[in-house]
This record gives C-alpha cells, sequence and structure tokens, in this order.
C-alpha cells in the first residue's frame, strides 16, 4: 500500500463511482448497510440526502461547525509533551535526555493503542532518524515497502472507506471540479492537466457533468502529470478504466500519462501536447508541496505559460516551510497537523478498523521525510526534490501564485455542493469563506475545518 498515496500528504479524490470502481462481487453496499457514493450533480446541484443523514450541522461562511466535543488539544496530551521534549533535547544535541526520552516514548507508545500512544509511535520513528542521522535510509526503506505491496485493488478499497467517513479528501474534489466546470463552460474542446496522484477518481463526476449538458458534448483530452513511482505502476488499468466509463457516459476522451519526470519543473507546454484550440485547466491537488520550496514560483509560472482558463490548487493548511531551519518549531507544527489528522481518523473510524490501521501507518513516510530528512542532502542525491513534503498554509501559497494569476472566488453553486458534501459526514466538520478585502491575500479560496482548526485550503486561480 501507497504510503504517499493515501496519507493526508496528499489529497484523496472525492467521488467514486462505482461504474468506475466495481467491486470485485460487484455488491455496492458497505458495511453499515448504506448505499453506494452518491454524486453531486455539479450543474443541477441535485444531491440525494439519503445517503448518511446529519444533524446540527452548519457550514457557515463565516466560521467553522462548532458540533461534536471538542478534542483534547494537542498541548494537553502526554505523547504531546514528552516529543516535543525530545524534539527539544535533539535540538540542544544533549544525548543523555534524548535517550532517556526515546525510551520512555518506546516504552509507551503503540500504533494499535488509544490516539496518544498512535502519536507517540509514529512520531518517535522520525526521532529516532533524526537522532541518528538515518531518516533518508528509513524513508527509502518505507518507499519500497510501499512500491512492493501496492495494488490497484488495496488502493480502490481504501480510497472508498474514507471517502465514506471523511470529506478530508472530497472537499477538494469538490470545489475543483464546480471551478473547472464553470470556467470551460462552452468550450468544445477541454483539455484538463490533471497533477494530483489521486488514481483520476475524481474526473468521473466531471464526465458525469459534462454528458448531461444542454449543448453539444464536448471533447475531454485529461493529461495525467504522475510523479510517484507508486501511481505509475497502475495507471495503465485507471486509463483503461477511465476510457471505458467514458464511452458508458457518451463522452469524446483522450487520456495521456506523462511520467519519468525528475521534477515539476521539467514540464513544458509542448511536452504536455497542448493544442491551441483547447481550453485549458489544471488541477493541482497535493502536488505543489512536493516542489522543492526554491523551485515552486517557477512552476506556478510555467502554468502560466500554458494560458490555462483556470488553475486549481488544494493543499493541507500547515506550515513546515518558514520554519524548516529551525527544527522545534518545524516539528511542532508536524506533530499539530498530524494530531489533528489522528484525531479525525480517530473519531470517524471503529476502533478496529482495518482502514484507519492503514491510514495511521502510512503517515509514517511524510513524518519522518519532513523532520529526519536534510533537505539540501536530498535535492543533491535526487537532482530535484520531487517529494518535499514542505506544506504552506492558504495564504503563503496566494502569496506565491497571485505574482501570476488572479484569485477566482467559488460561485454560490459551487459552495452550495461543497455544504451539501458536508452535511453526508457525522457532526464537527465546517466550511469557512475567508470575509474582507478581496485583494487581501488571506481571502482567496475556501477552507475545510475540523472542530473549528482549517486543515484543507481550496483554492481557483486565472491569469
Amino acid at each position: 500500500m501507497d504510503i504517499t498515496l493515501f496519507s493526508p500528504n496528499l489529497i484523496l479524490p472525492t467521488h467514486i463511482d462505482h461504474h468506475f470502481f466495481p467491486s470485485s462481487n460487484n455488491h455496492h453496499t458497505n458495511n453499515n448497510g448504506h448505499d453506494q457514493i452518491i454524486s453531486i450533480d455539479m450543474q443541477t446541484n441535485n444531491t440525494n440526502h439519503h445517503h448518511h443523514p446529519q444533524n446540527s450541522h452548519n457550514t457557515s461562511t463565516s466560521r467553522s461547525s462548532d458540533s461534536g466535543e471538542p478534542s483534547a488539544s494537542a498541548a494537553d496530551r502526554w505523547a504531546s509533551k514528552l516529543l516535543k521534549e525530545c524534539a527539544r533535547a535533539i535540538s540542544d544535541k544533549d544525548s543523555d535526555k534524548i535517550h532517556l526520552l526515546l525510551w520512555k516514548l518506546n516504552e509507551l507508545s503503540s500504533p494499535y493503542g488509544d490516539c496518544d500512544q498512535k502519536l507517540a509511535s509514529y512520531f518517535l520513528q522520525a526521532l529516532f532518524c533524526k537522532a541518528t542521522e538515518s531518516g533518508h535510509r528509513c524513508y527509502k526503506t518505507l518507499t519500497s515497502v510501499a512500491e512492493k505491496s501496492h495494488s490497484f485493488d488495496s488502493a480502490r478499497k481504501l480510497i472508498l472507506k474514507f471517502q465514506e467517513v471523511s470529506p478530508w479528501t472530497t472537499f477538494g474534489h469538490v470545489a475543483s471540479n464546480g471551478a473547472i466546470l464553470e470556467a470551460l463552460d462552452g468550450e468544445t474542446k477541454l483539455h484538463i492537466i490533471d497533477i494530483s496522484n489521486t488514481l483520476c477518481t475524481q474526473w468521473p463526476t466531471l464526465l458525469e457533468a459534462l454528458a448531461t449538458r444542454n449543448d453539444e458534448t464536448p471533447h475531454l483530452k485529461l493529461t495525467v502529470v504522475v510523479t510517484a513511482n507508486i501511481v505509475r505502476s497502475v495507471m495503465k488499468e485507471i486509463g483503461q478504466r477511465m476510457e471505458k466509463f467514458a464511452r458508458l457516459m457518451g463522452v469524446p476522451f483522450e487520456f495521456n500519462v506523462i511520467s519519468g519526470l525528475n521534477r515539476l519543473g521539467e514540464l513544458t507546454r509542448e511536452g504536455l501536447g497542448v493544442q491551441e484550440d483547447e481550453a485549458i485547466a489544471v488541477n493541482c491537488i497535493g502536488a505543489l508541496r512536493r516542489v522543492s520550496v526554491e523551485e515552486r514560483r517557477s512552476v506556478i509560472q510555467m502554468f502560466h505559460s500554458l494560458g490555462p482558463k483556470v488553475v486549481t490548487v488544494v493543499e493541507e493548511e500547515a506550515d513546515l516551510t518558514s520554519s524548516r531551519y529551525d527544527y522545534v518549531k518545524c516539528f511542532e507544527e508536524c506533530l499539530r497537523f498530524y494530531t489533528l489528522y489522528f484525531e479525525m481518523l480517530e473519531e470517524s473510524f471503529v476502533p478496529t478498523s482495518n482502514e484507519r490501521l492503514m491510514l495511521e501507518r502510512e503517515c509514517s513516510r511524510s513524518i519522518v521525510r519532513v523532520l529526519a530528512c536534510d533537505d539540501d542532502e536530498d535535492d543533491h542525491e535526487n537532482g530535484g526534490d520531487q517529494e518535499c513534503e514542505r506544506r504552506e498554509r492558504g495564504s503563503q501559497w496566494c502569496e506565491k501564485l497571485k505574482e501570476s494569476f488572479s484569485a477566482v472566488g467559488f460561485s454560490d453553486d459551487v459552495v452550495d455542493d461543497v455544504k451539501a458534501l458536508l452535511k453526508r459526514y457525522r457532526g464537527g466538520w465546517g466550511l469557512v469563506i475567508p470575509q474582507g478585502d478581496h485583494h487581501h491575500q488571506d481571502s482567496s479560496g475556501i477552507y475545510l475545518t475540523w472542530k473549528e482548526e482549517p486543515v484543507v485550503w481550496a483554492s481557483a486561480w486565472k491569469p
């Protein structure tokens, strides 16, 4: 199973269509007896509400949902206190304290325990790698294990279950699909450049929407830019399924894959096969954080050179970039972010869920990558940091994106679609649309919140 693909370091796909991902026994009922996952019609905003009825949801544009019991903050957890103390000891090079704290954490941690024990277990691995300077070796081992155990079927099952219980990944896809459909409305030749490593599961919903347009069904070319070896291994099967689904929907369709890149900065208009008569959309889901910090502005400029009608960007709300040379601050932010994620998993899945355990285990790679691998060394070894993992907050991405693009506000229809999505899930989720001056860097995009904490940022841009 892919540690990169389904951990929070990469946004999961939104709508899983069971024509596209049929189960082996063709039976579409989940463990709770609910019917198959419902798609949102992005044009009519019709949603079937028989799935996951919810109460007490507030998807206000000014604040997040306050339903659900408040969880303990990271600062109140015993694991958080011990982990932070150990990070400070490593920063101070206090070997005696490091050994004592690593021993304590090893005694108390367990990947099968409660949230504290799980956090202690996965962050202990990164701290040990940092203390012993074995981060790159550990990271490569985790990558190798993931590649060997990865399969399309296991990925499909994990995606379906995660989507069923949490909007963490569906949020960005619904927002992006809405923005793309509106920006390309009326065009007859569409070219979507998808940079996301999410197995194309964003696109069945969009194909359905194109098939139901009142005017002539447009021709869609989908170019998938693959930057992870694990995803590359299953792209042939995914392409075949996409083509079959497009035929079923009656949408003229062309599917292309671009792989083997060392970094996104190598992409060119010619290499992407962009034609003059195509309406271009660039879709970046968790892609920009995989670009080395120094190359991010040039990649954004490359997007601009393609002449797109719209660029959609979805990233998780954490700043692991500005503090990258301050180990303690970076550690604390990383711990804050993953504490939210682990708490979300704990409340979304039943305690004995294998899918939950898999998702938690898959966090280990990105935690090790951020906290135990030296960026400069990795850049030198790989000729470019294609799995940087250094997230930035929405306001930081806005600062870079506004050098080449203008923000496109999400329409009321798209916001309504996102609100309808959140109503399918348990309490605690919310939607925030920043208020104030449209030109202020913090006012671009929308945020998914969990227990009033922003966790995912979605945005749309035009040249």
